[in-house]
């Protein structure tokens, strides 16, 4: 057994969830970019296509449930934060998707596995692939697990998309958008440590360390939050 194999034997578990038709789990997990015009491999792309629906239609529900008396514009905030791009890799990084999935050796150096977007995309791909081979309430109860963690920050008021509050703050008092900047890289190239630097003038400036830049900047901008709050 390769070291991808055990990682998808890995995956499984930390699903909870043996898929029957392991032909859709393989296809979550592989990249548009493999095999490219080879109509027999399939991609992920439809799986997040449909994946993406479902996650917005489990994420409504539980904002339903959890606030009855929530106005719908409220609510939409809330939702565009909770399947955000950040929001989603986070829950693949938390499963380790990233060495699981299907990806060309030049894509696999250049840092893919680690990439919000790649991540992102196949969880959405994920989801679709647990609702197909097991229905609706498999798919469910895996997003209830991962997400948990996110709807606590909502609800006490921490930053589950600190870039996208930062933006908005600065739009709020009409000062230029968050810059952000790469001040740093070390770490070989299968494991990066990226040192990311924003700043929004009248504001301040801030720094954070993480494996990929879009995970340094999500915590510069948290950093960033915490220090205006406290003055």
């Amino acid at each position: 057994m390769n070291d991808r194999s055990r990682a998808v034997e890995a995956l499984e578990a930390a699903l909870g969830h043996s898929f029957a038709k392991r032909a859709l789990l393989e296809e979550a997990l592989t990249h548009s970019s493999v095999g490219q015009g080879q109509k027999r491999i399939a991609d992920n792309e439809r799986l997040e296509f449909l994946g993406d629906r479902i996650l917005n239609l489990m994420v409504a529900e539980a904002l339903m449930a959890r606030h009855p008396g929530t106005r719908e514009g409220d609510l939409s905030k809330r939702l565009h934060v909770l399947v955000s791009r950040e929001t989603c890799a986070t829950a693949a990084r938390k499963l380790n998707v990233g060495a699981a999935l299907r990806l060309p050796g030049g894509e696999t150096r250049r840092g893919a596995r680690d990439q919000d977007t790649i991540l992102a995309d196949a969880m959405e791909a994920i989801f679709a692939a647990l609702y197909l081979d097991a229905g609706f309430d498999a798919a469910r109860a895996v997003f209830e697990h991962l997400w948990a963690e996110e709807f606590d920050k909502l609800a006490e008021g921490g930053y589950a998309n600190p870039k996208s509050t930062l933006q908005e703050l600065a739009a709020q008092r009409k000062l230029i958008a968050p810059v952000y900047e790469v001040v740093g890289r070390e770490g070989p190239d299968h494991a990066p440590q990226f040192t990311v630097a924003v700043e929004v003038p009248s504001l301040g400036r801030a720094e954070a360390k993480g494996r990929s830049r879009q995970e340094a900047e999500k915590a510069a901008a948290r950093n960033l939050l915490s220090m205006i709050e406290t003055h």
